[in-house]
């Protein structure tokens, strides 16, 4: 074992000591009128012990996506025996489980292209259960933090005064409905489809299905062989019983191609925490700085100790419906918590510092981009990113079972 592995394992069994201490009585409290399924108990071990192992080179993971282990897993992780391998950052080729490749300077014209095809919507529909676009006036707020429960590598700070101009904006992500006929009316192929698999995570792998592998730096992430956004943990598995949930296992790719069709765009980040924040000023959370105000679940975020535990004391161990507990100010649901959401940023962590403080995007590409919100995943003792002004990213071509989209719209 080299150097950065035993200090990764190391790093790993001190944050899984840390999670029991924080494991407090609260997080097992069953929430008032919802049926709390059994607490799970995976045998991660057994995942460990008998899956071939994705490796990645760490010196060559590109500066511009720093590492966040339980966030997401990328598509660029390579298979046991790829000298390309490259942690978090893409590699010059993704390979489907057919053994093709696409050149990168192909697969990153192509997805433009697709959408480009696409025949569009006449107009914006409303979303599920009437929720129409939220018209949103901009105007000039606190962007980012300068807390110590922030993470400084991911570029969330410093804090400062940034001006959005009107936009509109999705109420809810986008759900398996909505998707669904997406796919119906225009035909479009996902890119977890073309590949062949997706990540899963591990607590939602069935037995008999092939699993392909598992990254070494996130080993509960699982590359599932047929899953993708219709069965969401592979082949046997379905939306049916989901369609108000998010739609996962979508690349940025695919959620531009669901924009060209839909007539509307992803939010800049600047948009997206401007509406996150719902009006309030420099708050951890869309509803302030308390995570269970009164004792209330407020988000769909883990609970227990992760990864091997979750007691689903906030209702849910994966996704939840898209307009589950309380709207922040603007009427947004759901924007921290269940579902990582792209953004139309290239990912840097350097963004406060070198966009513009009016109408900031960051355009350079460095290979990966922005998402925002964090999801059922993250833990406050490992992966504290369900907080307005966090931040993360992914490759382009990437998808999970943890990351949908919102859309967003210019005024006209």
């Amino acid at each position: 074992m080299n150097g950065n592995g035993k200090r990764f394992r190391k790093l790993l069994k001190g944050l899984y000591r840390n999670m029991e201490h924080r494991d407090t009585a609260h997080e097992r409290e069953q929430r008032p009128g919802t049926e709390r399924p059994d607490a799970i108990r995976p045998k991660a071990e057994r995942f460990r012990r008998e899956l071939p192992i994705l490796t990645s080179t760490d010196t060559e993971r590109r500066a511009e996506a720093p590492e966040k282990p339980c966030c997401s897993a990328a598509r660029s992780m390579p298979m046991e025996g790829d000298s390309s391998a490259s942690g978090c950052s893409p590699s010059g080729s993704r390979q489907g489980t057919d053994g093709s490749t696409v050149p990168s300077s192909q697969r990153d014209a192509a997805p433009e292209k697709a959408a480009a095809e696409l025949p569009a919507r006449s107009k914006m529909r409303p979303n599920d259960g009437g929720e129409s676009m939220i018209y949103l006036p901009g105007g000039t707020f606190w962007m980012g933090t300068d807390s110590d429960e922030g993470f400084p590598q991911d570029g969330e700070g410093p804090a400062r005064k940034v001006t959005v101009k009107p936009f509109l904006i999705s109420a809810v992500a986008v759900t398996n409905r909505q998707f669904r006929q997406f796919v119906e009316e225009t035909g479009y192929v996902t890119e977890a489809e073309k590949f062949g698999w997706s990540y899963v995570f591990h607590l939602f792998v069935k037995p008999g299905v092939n699993v392909l592998g598992s990254p070494r730096q996130v080993p509960w992430w699982l590359a599932v062989e047929g899953a993708n956004w219709a069965q969401p943990e592979g082949p046997g598995s379905s939306i049916e019983d989901r369609l108000d949930h998010p739609v996962v296992h979508v690349s940025w790719n695919d959620a531009q191609a669901y924009c060209a069709w839909s007539g509307t765009r992803l939010p800049t980040e600047a948009e997206w925490e401007f509406a996150a924040r719902g009006g309030l000023e420099q708050k951890t959370y869309p509803w302030g700085d308390e995570l269970k105000p009164d004792s209330e679940h407020r988000c769909n975020i883990w609970q227990g100790k992760f990864p091997d535990v979750n007691h689903a004391s906030d209702g849910y161990v994966g996704t939840a419906p898209v307009t589950a507990y309380r709207p922040n100010g603007y009427g947004l649901y759901n924007v921290v918590g269940n579902v990582w959401e792209w953004c139309t940023d290239w990912f840097t962590p350097r963004y406060h510092t070198v966009t513009s403080d009016e109408n900031p995007i960051y355009t350079e590409p460095t290979g990966s981009r922005s998402m925002r919100g964090g999801s059922y995943l993250c833990h406050r003792s490992y992966c504290n990113r369900y907080r307005v002004a966090a931040r993360s990213s992914n490759t382009p071509d990437s998808s999970t079972g943890n990351c949908g989209f919102r859309v967003a719209a210019d005024v006209s």
